[in-house]
């Protein structure tokens, strides 16, 4: 059987239907821009069900999902524990709006594994707890300006749609209509892994600035790690001018290590911590669920406490605290990461292997279970390096392995994930899928 790298060869009827439905009532036919498809041509799938590694389509066609609901499902989809802990809380009701137990017990086992954090508000979405973590990182310090870095993406809240000016330690301008420049005025945008920005930053402004906020590996510019001298200066400079470190552990937080990428850092770098965490994602288990945390002294400046307000109906929502409940004591596990590290390694490697082979450029990295891959000699270490990856043969990468039934990332842009259910013959069936578009990706 042959298969196509030809997005529009071989789209599945019913999800066409359903796209085509969909456009005539939601924008674009999606409620997430990349899930359109649009940077890679073609039909999304309308996924009718998941089980372990795998995704069904409406047409019942099967993927090998390394998408993962882009990194929440740490331990495959339908889990016994996690199906059981939200079977028994549906039962015993969806919300209360008034405080449980289990918002406590969650809480308790976030703290237990990550030292930083001595207090912790649970909310519903990474861009809640983004925007929250800056909000209060700017009451705490009494000051206006944030950093960022091209190519972290820290939710959708309006200060952070920004890209870099045309010089160095230059205020960003809006990427997204609908947001007024007086509201980007105080994000200062760097590049990203650059020492020497940074410094001049702090040089330039580091009276003003309330925090730094960045992804220790930024999983939207595909999988790119900060160096640990970036990382070592951040916390150095933070420190000096009495700026808060905000690390974004949304996607990496008990993804890529049990103590998140701040427990890498830790081993490198001595007494390294950030002041504030954001967490989301594998602490929701698949649920609408995200924190952000942080010495008590900060933590204590949010309301009723403090003068910071930040509030919300759906917060530690009984239902999803007990699917993050159950995941956490699931993957905190003697072995698991060990288990789900060495299944991540087998499947980059065998990419690696099945590129060279035919001759195609092709680095990887991965961490635990995070991963990304790029078309390019040599592995990029910021945003611009990132765009000099082949974006035509990277799309024709991704239709040969959808048709193939694997799914990855619809978006060169995007971090992949596996998880604890994918088995060694998902990753030899992968491989040898990726093996086939390869040897035609070298003919073209």
């Amino acid at each position: 059987m042959t298969h196509s790298t030809d997005p529009t060869a071989s789209t599945p009827a019913r999800s066409q239907q359903l796209f085509e439905r969909a456009q005539r009532v939601i924008p674009g036919g999606v409620n997430s821009p990349v899930r359109a498809f649009r940077a890679v041509g073609g039909t999304p799938r309308f996924i009718a069900r998941a089980q372990g590694a795998h995704l069904w389509d409406a047409d019942g066609q099967r993927y090998i999902d390394y998408i993962g609901s882009w990194g929440p499902m740490i331990l495959g989809h339908g889990h016994p524990a996690a199906l059981e802990a939200v079977q028994k809380a549906a039962l015993e009701g969806f919300s209360f709006g008034a405080p449980t137990e289990r918002e406590v017990e969650l809480a308790e086992e976030i703290l237990r594994h990550v030292p930083s954090m001595e207090m912790v508000r649970l909310v519903s979405s990474g861009t809640e707890a983004g925007m929250s973590a800056i909000r209060l990182a700017r009451g705490a310090t009494g000051r206006s300006v944030i950093v960022k870095f091209n190519g972290c993406y820290h939710g959708h809240a309006d200060s952070l749609l920004v890209k870099a000016g045309s010089g160095l330690a230059t205020f960003g301008h809006a990427t997204s209509a609908g947001v007024p420049p007086e509201v980007v005025q105080h994000t200062l945008v760097l590049e990203y892994n650059d020492v020497a920005q940074l410094d001049e930053a702090f040089a330039l402004h580091g009276a003003d600035i309330a925090c730094v906020i960045m992804e220790p590996i930024a999983g939207n510019m595909n999988f790119v790690r900060a160096s640990v001298p970036f990382m070592q200066r951040a916390r150095e400079l933070c420190t000096q001018h009495g700026a808060l470190l905000i690390l974004d552990e949304v996607m990496t937080g008990f993804r890529v290590a049990l103590g998140g990428a701040q427990s890498l850092y830790a081993q490198q770098i001595p007494g390294f911590a950030p002041d504030l965490t954001v967490l989301g994602k594998v602490i929701g288990g698949g649920m609408p669920l995200a924190a952000f945390g942080g010495p008590r002294a900060v933590m204590e400046q949010l309301a009723p406490l403090g003068p910071v307000y930040q509030a919300g109906t759906l917060s530690g929502n009984p239902v999803a605290t007990a699917c993050g409940l159950a995941t956490l004591r699931e993957i905190s596990r003697p072995g698991f990461y060990d288990r789900l590290a060495a299944r991540t390694r087998a499947w980059m490697q065998g990419l690696e292997d099945a590129a060279r082979a035919e001759g195609v450029p092709l680095v990887t990295d991965c961490e635990g279970g995070m991963f990304g891959f790029f078309l390019l000699p040599e592995l990029p270490q910021n945003y611009p390096q990132v765009l000099a990856t082949d974006g035509p043969r990277f799309n024709r990468l991704f239709h040969g392995l959808l048709a193939r039934g694997v799914y990855i990332a619809p978006a060169l842009y995007e971090a992949g994930f596996v998880s604890s259910a994918h088995t060694e013959d998902d990753i030899a069936q992968s491989v040898a899928a990726a093996r086939e578009v390869f040897r035609e990706l070298s003919k073209a």
